[in-house]
């Protein structure tokens, strides 16, 4: 899974792709509209994945992680940057917007940021609509075909909401609309998350930055979610570890860094669920987007699981975590499950795959 990282320039958007993930990009590198982007990996924090890890006391411990993509920072009026092909191909948009105050960009106003950012993406979304329409247009007057006329009503279905200013996140489209425009990798169809960058004195009111900035209209539109972290201080906090960490956020009244919290909101704006291997050599959290089944679950694994798939055998986290981490407990309590390859996974399931490749 692939997050795109986007905001006006100055919001502080290259920062927070540091913290994601552990990068150290220049955050005076960029100049807007040259479409250059760094990549990086950023991993989830889960402290399910902590506490099986001690328990099992494994050679490795690897969390769930998506990619992250952090490209240059959008000027209104300035989209050439948007048609980077890696950044279309993000499943998510993360948008970061300036909450604090700098004097060189004028005053700070959250919502006006977050309406000039979404016109960028609908007028780039609608430039690739009308020039596939006229396209389509010529071809049909040649030669008509059943296809191209059908491509044709959808896009102007599309066309049209776009004219109207409406993201295409709020289209609620039938399966074969969906599946005749997947290929356009459409930019303002993609989840969202909203991250007011704040000040570092306000991180205090972060619980309020939607009434405090008049968001409210936002947090119910589909597909749609606003956050907030401190770039400033997620910095500090990063620099610390252990109880010196703990009593900063303390003093911030916070109880975790905002970047754990912003993960976490972001694997949820994409659908997605965990379920974990854990043995001696390593205690894994697997991302599956939420109805995965069993045997496509097993594919997350290796290939091999789910083309000689057999069983599943399934447990909770809960259950494990009560019985010690001793499988041969949990199975004496009737909580270790066999399932087929259509079971529904659940979060936090802990499942290992039988399976039988054969040569």
């Amino acid at each position: 899974m692939k997050i795109g990282l986007i905001g006006l320039p100055k919001s502080g958007k290259t920062t927070l792709f540091n913290l994601l993930t552990g990068s150290t990009v220049p955050t005076s590198r960029y100049e807007t509209g040259r479409g250059e982007l760094h990549t990086g990996i950023a991993r989830v924090p889960d402290p399910r994945v902590d506490r099986l890890s001690a328990l099992f006391q494994p050679k490795k411990t690897t969390y769930a992680s998506f990619e992250v993509v952090d490209l240059a920072g959008i000027a209104k009026g300035e989209r050439a940057g948007l048609e980077t092909k890696e950044f279309r191909n993000a499943d998510a948009l993360l948008h970061v917007v300036r909450a604090f105050t700098d004097p060189a960009l004028g005053a700070l106003d959250p919502r006006r940021d977050i309406d000039d950012l979404e016109t960028e993406l609908i007028l780039a979304d609608l430039e690739v609509v009308e020039r596939r329409l006229a396209r389509l247009e010529a071809s049909i007057k040649k030669r008509r075909t059943d296809a191209e006329v059908r491509e044709q009503e959808i896009l102007k279905k599309l066309q049209a909401a776009l004219e109207a200013a409406t993201p295409l996140r709020a289209l609620e489209l039938s399966a074969d609309e969906a599946r005749v425009v997947r290929g356009f990798t459409f930019l303002s169809q993609k989840p969202i998350l909203h991250c007011v960058n704040l000040d570092e004195k306000a991180v205090g009111e972060g619980e309020r930055v939607v009434e405090r900035f008049g968001l409210g209209g936002l947090t119910s539109r589909p597909h749609t979610r606003v956050g907030w972290a401190s770039a400033v201080i997620e910095a500090e906090v990063a620099r610390l570890a252990g109880d010196e960490q703990q009593a900063f956020l303390a003093d911030l009244g916070l109880t975790e860094p905002a970047l754990r919290r912003l993960l976490s909101d972001c694997y949820a704006l994409l659908g997605l669920i965990s379920f974990f291997t854990v043995g001696d050599d390593e205690v894994r959290a697997w991302a599956i987007p939420l109805g995965t089944r069993a045997q496509d679950a097993a594919g997350t694994v290796h290939s091999d699981m789910a083309r000689g798939f057999i069983r599943a055998e399934v447990t909770g986290y809960d259950e494990l975590v009560a019985a010690q981490g001793s499988f041969a407990e949990v199975r004496a309590r009737g909580q270790l499950r066999l399932e087929g390859k259509d079971y529904v996974v659940g979060d936090g399931e802990i499942c290992h795959i039988r399976f039988n490749v054969a040569k």
